[in-house]
């Protein structure tokens, strides 16, 4: 299990201008991600060193924004402000964790400007709405040249401050408390809302805050 993305949420009118911003503190550049059809968003990609990325999204003016669960909790989390909405870690099989939840993964796609076609499935999402410091879970159906950080640059997550309870992460994680996920250090806090509150990133220019 590794993490393998972090998305922030933001409208449409704001996406380029959080495209710009982010990449400008991380001295890096995003790319066009493409639009999700089944789940009516869209995003811009940053890739990342050790086979994660970030992804900027935002709900599209479209009925299935309304009616998928990603498109919901991203037009949610931008109509309360934007920011961090939620992580997700990648598996190699999707099966157990859908007997765990009793439903079907739903399948995503994209199709890159390059006219690239990457498809997946992600469950979860339903469980991050109702408790933001979880994570939901992705398996790739598309090889590692074609995952979204296959490009990652000298950029690379150092630590993700979360706030919420190590031991319910870890009971829906099945990994130890103190370190969820390898690789990536997780520094709990204590705030209002549970949920991720900023991450830190190496950078050529050191370490950078993004909240």
């Amino acid at each position: 299990m590794r993490l393998d993305h972090i998305s922030y949420a933001c409208t449409s009118n704001e996406l380029a201008d959080v495209v710009q911003r982010i990449g400008s503190d991380l001295g890096a550049t995003f790319v066009d991600g493409g639009r999700h059809p089944s789940f009516g968003t869209r995003n811009f990609i940053l890739p990342l060193a050790g086979g994660a990325y970030i992804e900027v999204v935002s709900a599209l003016d479209h009925p299935a924004a309304a009616k998928a669960p990603f498109g919901r909790a991203v037009q949610s989390r931008a109509d309360a402000g934007g920011g961090w909405l939620g992580w997700a870690v990648a598996v190699e099989d999707l099966s157990p964790i859908e007997q765990r939840l009793g439903r079907q993964g739903s399948p995503g796609h994209r199709v890159r400007p390059d006219g690239t076609e990457l498809r997946w499935k992600q469950i979860g999402i339903l469980e991050l709405m109702e408790d933001p410091q979880l994570p939901f879970f992705v398996q790739w159906e598309c090889t590692a040249a074609e995952h979204p950080s296959a490009a990652g640059g000298p950029v690379a997550i150092g630590k993700v401050e979360l706030a919420g309870d190590p031991d319910v992460i870890r009971a829906w994680l099945g990994e130890p408390t103190a370190s969820p996920l390898d690789e990536v250090a997780v520094e709990w806090l204590d705030a209002d809302e549970a949920g991720v509150l900023a991450v830190w990133f190496s950078t050529v220019n050191g370490l950078v805050r993004i909240d």
